[in-house]
């Protein structure tokens, strides 16, 4: 059998430097031609069909179904990952993989998204046809309305026909990410339109620096036991027993109503220390009006303000009474830098 010989990179020689700066250049430009392409398409044409799916996911009782195959798979499993992320419940299902069994994951208060440029592609066959057969909702995002895809969907998300970045035409570049702008705008619109918050989607992105950054400092902070405070009139031989078994190197000095009224910190201990320090009072010793913060602080803003008053353990109040304490090391812990 004679196998195809492919040139090595010996036998091919690499055009200079400059050129390949030319042609990033020339994709970046043609792709932002196909997103302006996509802009425009919104006041001719597109604005009717994309409110309609945006109306549709939203009074939806069930799910979106995502399905595309090849670069529009790939687009899809995207989509329906954003889509997820921003409280509409979404999952991709693979085109091949639908007429094996897949399609029983499709109930019909669902809504069917199938991404295909042509429109025309074979493996969506299946599913096109679950979905007029259930009365299932079908929004197709495709170049061509006149396709098969783009006649059997309720309503067509059509995309505008743009040059794709790769020289030949072949590779999908221009199209692949006009497809994904418009998913984008259609998760982004629903989030809107779903009144969204930034706590919200703190309930599905709990973890890494995303997760981080919404957490708020109550859920750091130690509390409870933990709390290293003191009652003033206490004697600073006592506080520093009870200093060092919290282990925080700071200690918070209350009034009789509980109030933050100090704090005393190494630094405190330092500038203190006499041959009677023992027997003083903590009320001598603390640094009054200390920097305190509230329990609906944002992590990364915690850390910022201990960033810059350079100190490494700050106290959070609720009504001026100490509810709990947080560290840099907490902060740090949990990625808020």
């Amino acid at each position: 059998m004679h196998m195809p010989s492919f040139l090595t990179h010996e036998d091919r020689p690499l055009r200079p430097a400059d050129e390949w700066i030319h042609s990033a250049a020339k994709t970046i430009e043609t792709e932002i031609a196909a997103l302006n392409a996509l802009q425009a398409s919104l006041s001719n044409g597109l604005a009717e069909p994309f409110t309609k799916a945006v109306e549709t996911i939203a009074h939806s009782k069930g799910r979106v179904i995502v399905s595309g195959i090849g670069k529009s798979g790939i687009i899809g499993t995207k989509l329906a990952a954003t889509l997820a992320s921003t409280g509409t419940p979404a999952f991709f299902v693979h085109a091949s993989e639908a007429s094996h069994g897949d399609l029983g994951m499709i109930t019909e208060d669902d809504v069917v998204i199938a991404l295909s440029w042509s429109g025309e592609t074979q493996e969506l066959a299946s599913l096109l046809g679950f979905t007029r057969r259930f009365k299932v909702p079908l929004i197709a995002l495709t170049r061509n309305a006149a396709s098969a895809l783009g006649q059997a969907s309720d309503i067509c998300l059509t995309l505008p026909k743009v040059p794709e970045a790769c020289p030949h035409g072949l590779a999908p570049t221009s199209s692949t990410l006009i497809q994904l702008a418009l998913g984008d705008a259609l998760a982004i619109a629903l989030l809107e339109a779903k009144g969204f918050t930034a706590q919200d989607f703190k309930v599905y992105h709990p973890g890494g620096k995303l997760g981080a950054s919404l957490m708020h400092v109550k859920d750091v902070m130690h509390t409870g036991d933990h709390l290293p405070v003191a009652q003033n009139g206490m004697l600073m031989k006592e506080a520093l027993v009870l200093m060092t078994q919290k282990g925080f190197g700071v200690l918070g000095i209350t009034n009789n109503d509980g109030v933050l009224i100090g704090i005393i910190t190494d630094g405190d201990l330092r500038r203190h220390i006499s041959p009677d320090f023992l027997d003083k009072k903590v009320e001598d010793v603390m640094t009054h009006n200390p920097k305190t913060i509230e329990e609906t602080l944002l992590a990364p803003s915690a850390l910022e303000i201990m960033n810059s008053l350079k100190i490494s353990s700050l106290f959070i109040v609720s009504n001026d009474k100490p509810v709990g304490i947080i560290r840099t090391l907490d902060l740090l812990k949990i990625g808020a830098a």
